[in-house]
């Protein structure tokens, strides 16, 4: 994973230099190297870099047999099988590093070549008089562009390395390409983004799917280890990979993290199960409110959004990630996009048919850069460590997005019947009494959200601090201060008003997008605030007491 910039136009020494500069506010997602391609007159390149594969020889930009640019920022997973077509086309690749591949692919396909690869990516290269720029499917790496007061086109991995630049700006959309010549279009356009998708998926499928994708996600050049909140996604998720490393090497050795605010926070409590289960090196960090709060200016920075639910989750995953690079940890694999795909929030309770509860799922699908990848990946590259999401692979996304949504509609217990729990065709592909790859407590525990997880005392922290520090007059007066995205609360007016000071301007504000979900009854977006969860809670209790 690494950080890139590209400026396409009438470039010059200075725009070159101010581009070499913004790199460098990319250094915490490349703190291995950097490097910076240029020709006067027409475009620079520029990147930071976190070496994962091949260390040594894959430094960038990286050049193509004919003389290609690229800059990339990703993984390419299929990037072994591409190398034997272009040698098998006479263009043989030198290095084992999977970004290479890009080079020669364009050099032979031009734009064609973004629909062959397999993996997660934001891309820029140039060939000739031509220049191309693409983003992953799902948008799991981060893209920006604008424009300077010159009209050169400048992209970027993050917001902070185009604000002093550009003087409008906005999120390069997933699933989508420019080029010099044709601009700007879609190149992935599945058939259930579309609602045109039959519902006729295997759930019987979805096991190996997920196998093959993790599977895929364990090519390292580095120390690689698994994010274990206790829920059911990422323990899955923890479970399928130490399976298959000691499948290779029945003495490896697989460490797990975990987070909370105490050791008995809900989350801890179950990553621990989970990793006796599984018998990985068990990692627990414990960060104390007062920290979180006192971190609000580098997590707003790093992460670039003033939306709650992100700011709540990137703090316990930003001191994580910290921690796990000082073990020497450069990439992890994590859960994050089954709740989109199968409908596992609370609030799809409140669905009213499984036709609803399918469109809110594509929508959800189709807007994960806005929200949780891009928090999975700020959060953790601030401090240089790469997060891996199997769930959003794409042979096992179009077979979960095919599913009959009937099949992931959650429902209450009622005199009617039995109730059925959220992701319970996920769950259910995985209930196997023989060979239980988890705890029955852990496959079938209901949904957490990360920042109730880590210890419920976290939220009403926030909460507390926020109306310590923003008073009624403020918060009566918040719209003639920020008329876009407007704060009702004073927690949202912290963080809108520390990311204005950070990024200044409507264009920043309106790169962030709030997702406010259908059906939802609550103001409150913290997951124990459904009564679904209450209700579970209460059960529990009653159970124990």
């Amino acid at each position: 994973m690494c950080g890139i910039i590209a400026v396409f136009g009438d470039v010059d020494g200075n725009v070159a230099a101010a581009a070499e500069v913004a790199a460098g506010r990319l250094a915490h997602r490349g703190p291995d190297g950097s490097g910076l391609w240029m020709r006067l007159g027409s475009a620079v390149l520029c990147h930071r870099r976190l070496a994962i594969m091949d260390p040594e020889q894959g430094k960038q930009p990286i050049r193509g047999r004919d003389g290609a640019a690229v800059v990339h920022n990703g993984e390419i997973y299929n990037f072994r099988a591409l190398a034997r077509e272009l040698a098998a086309a006479g263009r043989p690749c030198v290095s084992g590093s999977d970004s290479e591949v890009l080079a020669h692919l364009y050099e032979e396909r031009g734009e064609a070549c973004v629909a062959a690869l397999d993996g997660i990516f934001a891309f820029a290269a140039v060939h000739g008089d031509d220049w191309l720029v693409a983003r992953d499917p799902i948008g799991i790496k981060p893209l920006y562009y604008g424009r300077d007061r010159a009209g050169n086109l400048w992209f970027a991995s993050e917001l902070k390395a185009l604000v002093d630049n550009c003087v409008s700006f906005e999120v390069f959309p997933p699933g989508h390409l420019m080029t010099g010549r044709g601009g700007l279009r879609r190149w992935y356009a599945p058939a259930w983004l579309s609602g045109e998708a039959s519902a006729t998926g295997d759930p019987s499928a979805l096991r190996q799917r997920l196998t093959d994708a993790v599977e895929k996600r364990l090519m390292s050049d580095v120390p690689l280890g698994l994010l274990l909140s206790g829920g059911l996604d990422s323990s899955l998720i923890a479970a399928l990979a130490t399976r298959l490393v000691r499948a290779r090497d029945p003495r490896a050795e697989v460490h797990s993290f975990a987070i909370g605010v105490h050791k008995d926070a809900p989350d801890l409590r179950a990553a621990r199960e989970v990793a006796r289960f599984l018998g990985t090196t068990h990692h627990e960090v414990l960060f104390q409110v007062e920290d979180g709060i006192a971190a609000l200016d580098d997590i707003i920075r790093h992460v670039e959004s003033y939306d709650i639910p992100t700011i709540r989750a990137s703090i316990p995953m930003y001191f994580l990630s910290r921690y796990i690079r000082d073990r020497g940890v450069k990439v992890v694999l994590s859960g994050e996009g089954s709740d989109e795909i199968f409908g596992g929030y609370l609030y799809f309770y409140y669905a009213e048919d499984p036709e609803e509860l399918r469109r809110e799922t594509v929508a959800r699908v189709a807007n994960l850069h806005l929200s949780d990848v891009l928090r999975a990946d700020k959060s953790t590259m601030a401090h240089g460590v790469e997060a891996r999401v199997p769930f959003l692979d794409l042979a096992f996304l179009d077979l979960a997005m095919s599913l009959p949504p009937e099949l992931k509609q959650p429902r209450s217990a009622g005199p009617g019947g039995e109730g059925r729990i959220e992701k319970w065709v996920l769950r259910q592909a995985f209930a196997d009494e023989a060979d239980p790859l988890l705890p029955a407590s852990v496959l079938w525990r209901q949904k957490e959200q990360f920042s109730d997880g880590v210890g419920y005392g976290w939220v009403d922290a926030l909460r507390t601090h926020a109306e310590r520090v923003v008073g009624p007059h403020e918060l009566a007066r918040a719209a003639e201060r920020f008329p876009y995205a407007t704060p009702a609360t004073a927690e949202a007016y912290v963080y809108r008003e520390r990311f204005e000071a950070l990024f200044p301007g409507e264009h920043a504000a309106r790169c962030i997008v709030r997702w406010t979900p259908r059906w939802q009854a609550d103001s409150d977006t913290s997951g124990r605030a459904n009564p679904f969860h209450r209700a579970a809670n209460e059960r529990a209790g009653a159970r124990t007491g």
